[in-house]
């Protein structure tokens, strides 16, 4: 993993920009649609929880790549500003869960890591303006799968 790494993307008509900083307690990734840090948040697991394997492709999308799924011991922590509404705290606890899960299982193929690091996941994030309340719009799925390819991109 390179020391620092930045992306931009267009992502579903939204630029959005993706910043990796690796620290030596923690990993910083910074994602804004806004210019700004935004609502910081730390993830944590415990060393000892086992991290799953990829779950298998979906049948029906062949091409794509799943994401490995966040263990149960994640522990988030809001460490600066809030989220605006509860439906965008619900969407940056999935962030932070999913990135800092990302982090780990690459860290786990690169490096013999005997202590998983602590991530911050900075996030600034445009509100959807055809979010329901219930789940997640079309805009804010493509968003999100978006940036995770983003990032899977910066880990490697």
């Amino acid at each position: 993993m390179l020391p620092s790494s930045q992306l931009s993307r267009e992502l579903d008509g939204t630029s959005t920009q993706v910043l990796l900083q690796n620290f030596a307690d923690r990993i910083l990734v910074l994602i804004t649609q806004m210019g700004k840090v935004g609502n910081l948040i730390q993830a944590t697991i415990p060393p000892t929880t086992p991290l799953d394997p990829l779950p298998p492709p979906d049948p029906a999308q062949p091409n794509v790549v799943p994401l490995p799924i966040p263990p149960p011991a994640i522990q988030l922590t809001p460490l600066l500003g809030h989220a605006p509404s509860e439906h965008m705290q619900t969407l940056h606890s999935l962030y932070a869960s999913q990135v800092a899960t990302l982090v780990w299982t690459s860290g786990a193929e690169v490096a013999l890591e005997t202590e998983r690091r602590a991530v911050v996941v900075g996030l600034a994030l445009r509100k959807s303006d055809d979010a329901s309340g219930v789940g997640l719009s079309e805009h804010e799925r493509k968003v999100f799968y978006g940036v995770m390819d983003v990032v899977k991109e910066l880990l490697r």
